[in-house]
């Protein structure tokens, strides 16, 4: 049964040391930024726990078509957002 849009967003900003790392790694040698992707990671994460929190909230206890939306913001932020169809699932 459907229960209601449930969403978890969390906004992040990149350190001043990282920043500096990345963009001489970038520029000469190229890969992977392991501080970035592991910001991002966490990110999402704690996107999904308040996604989870909210579905309880509203008095679900499953979530379908879970979808993530990211979104660069002024000053080196970064906000990650996932939503999703809040739903009650009974055993049958």
């Amino acid at each position: 049964r459907y229960v209601s849009l449930v969403r978890g967003g969390t906004v992040r900003s990149k350190h001043l040391g990282s920043d500096i790392l990345a963009g001489l790694k970038s520029s000469t040698v190229g890969g992977e930024i392991i501080g970035y992707t592991k910001l991002m990671a966490d990110a999402r994460e704690e996107a999904l726990f308040r996604l989870d929190e909210d579905a309880y909230n509203c008095g679900a206890n499953a979530v379908i078509g879970v979808s993530f939306s990211s979104t660069t913001l002024d000053g080196g932020m970064s906000e990650i957002y996932a939503i999703g169809t809040g739903i009650v699932v009974e055993e049958a």
